[in-house]
């Protein structure tokens, strides 16, 4: 299997990235992975997509840091590939960190991926569905009863009105973004930094005022799904526990927060279940839910992160996990010679 692997920048990828241990588990496998940056992607005269692409030169490595050393060097093979000859191309690039620095990289992803579809490269998350997924009003099409209550507005009076109206906390964040970058708790007695906090936000967009869940406190839990439903090995869920440091609303391990092992409870399952036919439809492989209490924060649709985490907390190798799915899609696209789209492939 010939696997290709879209980041925002190959350059920085990190030995912990699970896009990393990905493609090391890829190699010890016996595939082909190549990894490039959306900025290294390309449509020639005659409609072919391709890519300046890098593979780590070895059939294997102990860890993720020696097969990035590899990569990065001048022993890595370098090719200007032909996607369409991939056989899955994973499209793991956040467009919420290329916003302010590159903003023509946000869509790259999503617009070279349609045309490798097109092609007949099975392309994950399905690329047509990320676009409306984009930013995170892509939450609010999922069923209200796991949602918290939540405004999106620009509106200073608008999302004032919404805090004052919740009696308590509010969480307040941009409709676009990751990693817990201008995230706020606003309360009611704050009223001399609410309007701070709202023109913080708001100066790049749209803001998200969110219903304060108290369960919050003690921080969430990512658990990870795949084709819908919760990804698993040897009978443990791929899931972690991040929890705050003392005195900040943010759990994101980008923030300052720490990781502990997760219990997976039937009111995190039940969510599972609520959500996941619109995920199957969606075609979205690979997602990462982020619970609290009995409702869920975020639906991670882009590059979620965190696998090694829970590798280590359920001493399991879920990376492996994820690659044979990715090996059964291409037997049946296979098996069906053509008669399956790429969006049923993805969740498949």
């Amino acid at each position: 299997m010939r696997i290709g692997f879209v980041v925002n920048d190959v350059q920085t990828e990190e030995a912990g990235y699970t896009t990393t241990r990905l493609a090391v588990t890829a190699k010890h496998e016996g595939h082909e992975a190549w990894v490039m940056g959306v900025g290294d992607l390309a449509c020639d005269p005659d409609d072919t997509i391709r890519a300046h692409a890098l593979s780590a030169p070895a059939k294997s490595y102990k860890s993720g840091d020696t097969y990035l050393r590899d990569l990065l060097s001048d022993k890595a093979l370098q090719e200007r590939i032909c996607v369409e000859d991939l056989d899955v191309l994973m499209l793991r690039n956040d467009p919420a960190a290329d916003a302010a620095a590159r903003p023509w990289a946000q869509s790259a992803g999503i617009v070279f991926g349609e045309q490798a579809a097109r092609k007949g490269v099975i392309v994950v998350n399905h690329p047509a569905t990320l676009a409306y997924a984009i930013n995170k009003m892509y939450f609010q099409s999922f069923p209200e009863a796991v949602r918290p209550r939540t405004l999106i507005s620009r509106s200073v009076d608008d999302l004032k009105a919404f805090v004052a109206q919740e009696n308590d906390r509010v969480v307040l964040k941009p409709l676009q973004g990751s990693g817990g970058q201008s995230v706020f708790l606003a309360r009611t007695e704050d009223k001399a930094n609410i309007s701070q906090m709202i023109e913080a936000i708001t100066r790049d967009g749209y803001c998200i005022a969110q219903e304060y869940l108290p369960a919050a406190a003690d921080g969430d839990t990512r658990l990870f799904v795949m084709n819908g439903q919760p990804l698993m090995e040897n009978g443990k869920y791929a899931a972690f526990r991040r929890v705050s440091k003392q005195g900040d609303v943010r759990s994101n391990l980008h923030a300052g927060g720490k990781i502990e092992k997760a219990v997976v409870t039937d009111e995190m399952l039940r969510l599972v279940e609520l959500v996941s036919p619109k995920l199957i439809q969606d075609g979205m492989f690979l997602v990462g839910l982020d619970v609290v209490g009995d409702k869920l924060m975020e639906i991670n649709v882009f590059s979620p992160g965190g696998l090694g985490s829970a590798d280590k907390m359920e001493s399991q190798d879920f990376t492996h996990t994820v690659i044979s799915a990715m090996e059964r899609k291409v037997r049946h696209k296979s098996d069906y010679k053509g008669v399956l789209s790429n969006i049923s492939l993805a969740s498949l």
